[in-house]
C-alpha cells in the first residue's frame, strides 16, 4: 500500500517571515491579492501587518472579512462572489483557522465552478483544479489550515459542521511569523494550543498512522507540551517570547503529521459540540482529549506510553499501562494549567442522542483506532456536561 504525503510548495518560519510575501507575489506574476481576514484581526491592526507590506510594494489589494468564528456556507459563498467581482487573481489568507478554512473554500470553488453549492464539497471532493493561488499567514498557533489539505464548514440550517478533504486546497505557500501571532490573547492562546496537541496525539494513534507521521507528531507532542504554558504565560503578560515561537513551529509540525494521516474521535466530537453550541474548537478538542484517549487506551496503550515519554513525563519503573494512565493525566494537567474549562455549556442530556448520531458521522471518525457504539459516544459527551 502507497502512503500519501501532501505538503506546501514552500514554507517560511521565523520572526519577520511575512517580510516574504510580497516577493513571493510579484515573482510568480500575479497583480492582485483578495484578502481574507477575520474582523477582529482588521479591527486590532493584525491584518494590517501584512497589507502594509503589499501596499510598500504597490500591490493592488481588496479585503473580505465577512468571517465567522464557524465559518458558515453564506460565509463561502459571500467570499466567492466578492472575489469574482475584485478582480484579483491570488488569495492572502490572515488568521486562524476560520479565516484560511474560508480561503481554502473559496479557492477551490474559484476554480471548480460546480462545488458553488458549497456542501457538494463535504468529504473527499472530486474537484480537477488547484484553488486559487494562496499565501496562508496563520494568527493563531493551533489550527495549522496553513499546512493541510482539509477545512471545516458549518452548517447551520442543519446545525453540523462538515469536514472537507482535498489534496487541490492546500495553500501553496504558508508563513508561519511567531510576530503575527503576537497579539493573541491568552484563552485563544490555550484553546488553538491544546487544538494542536489534539492533532499531534490523535494523529500519532490514528489508524493511519506510520513511521513519517510518526516523526513529526512526536516532535509536536514535544515542541507543544514544552513551550504551551510559557506561551499562556506570555500571553498573560503581554511579552511575546520562546513559548510563543515553540508553539508557531509545533503547530505547524502537528498539522504536516495529521493532514496526511486523519484524526479520531476527538475531533468528530469537537465538531459537533461547536455546530450545536458555538463552542470554540480548541476549548472543545481539549475537554475531550483525555477522555478520547482513555476510550481508545485498550488498543494503542504502546503508543500512549510514548505520548507520556514525549510529554516530558519520567516513566521509569512504569509498565505499559501506568506509563499510558501518566500520557492522559499529563494532558489533564496541562489543560488545568491553562485553564481550559472542564464541561461545555449549554450541553444537556436531551441533545446526546443527536450528538453522538452527528458524531460518528463526522469525516474524522474512521480514523479513530477503537470502534465506537452510539451507546458509548453517548457516554462520553456525557462526561462533559456541565
Amino acid at each position: 500500500m502507497a502512503n500519501r504525503f501532501v505538503l506546501n510548495d514552500i514554507s517560511y518560519h521565523g520572526s519577520g517571515a511575512i517580510k516574504e510575501i510580497p516577493g513571493e507575489i510579484l515573482r510568480r506574476g500575479y497583480k492582485k491579492a483578495f484578502v481574507c481576514s477575520d474582523p477582529d484581526l482588521v479591527k486590532f491592526g493584525v491584518t494590517a501587518k501584512v497589507t502594509d507590506l503589499l501596499d510598500g510594494a504597490g500591490i493592488p489589494w481588496e479585503l473580505y472579512s465577512q468571517i465567522k468564528p464557524n465559518p458558515t456556507i453564506k460565509n463561502v459563498q459571500d467570499g466567492v462572489a466578492a472575489f469574482k467581482e475584485s478582480g484579483a487573481d491570488m488569495i492572502v489568507a490572515i488568521g486562524g483557522g476560520s479565516s484560511m478554512d474560508t480561503a481554502k473554500a473559496i479557492g477551490v470553488i474559484a476554480e471548480n465552478p460546480e462545488f458553488a453549492d458549497v456542501v457538494s464539497l463535504e468529504g473527499v471532493a472530486d474537484t480537477k483544479n488547484h484553488a486559487t493561488f494562496t499565501i496562508a499567514v496563520p494568527t493563531t498557533a493551533g489550527t495549522a489550515a496553513e499546512v493541510t489539505i482539509n477545512y471545516v464548514i458549518t452548517d447551520p440550517e442543519r446545525v453540523r459542521k462538515f469536514v472537507c478533504v482535498d489534496v487541490n486546497d492546500i495553500p501553496m505557500v504558508a508563513v508561519v511569523d511567531p510576530e503575527m501571532m503576537a497579539s493573541m490573547p491568552a484563552g485563544l492562546t490555550a484553546a488553538t494550543g491544546m487544538d494542536a496537541l489534539t492533532h499531534a496525539i490523535e494523529g500519532y494513534t490514528t489508524r493511519g498512522a506510520w513511521e513519517l507521521s510518526d516523526m513529526f507528531h512526536y516532535k509536536a507532542i514535544q515542541l507543544i507540551s514544552s513551550n504551551l504554558r510559557d506561551a499562556y504565560a506570555e500571553a498573560q503578560s503581554g511579552t511575546p517570547g520562546s513559548g510563543r515561537e515553540g508553539m508557531a513551529l509545533g503547530q505547524y509540525v502537528a498539522g504536516m503529521g495529521f493532514s496526511n494521516v486523519g484524526l479520531g474521535i476527538d475531533h468528530a466530537m469537537a465538531h459537533t459540540l461547536s455546530a450545536h453550541y458555538d463552542t470554540p474548537h480548541g476549548v472543545a478538542c481539549a475537554m475531550l482529549l483525555p477522555i478520547a484517549m482513555e476510550f481508545n487506551k485498550p488498543a494503542v496503550a504502546a503508543r500512549l506510553a510514548e505520548v507520556a515519554v514525549a510529554m516530558g513525563v519520567d516513566t521509569t519503573g512504569m509498565n505499559e499501562d501506568e506509563a499510558a494512565d501518566a500520557a492522559i493525566e499529563a494532558v489533564r494537567q496541562l489543560s488545568a494549567d491553562v485553564n481550559i474549562p472542564k464541561a461545555c455549556d449549554g450541553l444537556v442530556e436531551g441533545d446526546l442522542d443527536q450528538l453522538a448520531t452527528d458524531a460518528l458521522n463526522d469525516a474524522c471518525y474512521p480514523g479513530n483506532p477503537c470502534e465506537a457504539t452510539h451507546e458509548q459516544v453517548v457516554e462520553l459527551f456525557r462526561k462533559v456536561m456541565p
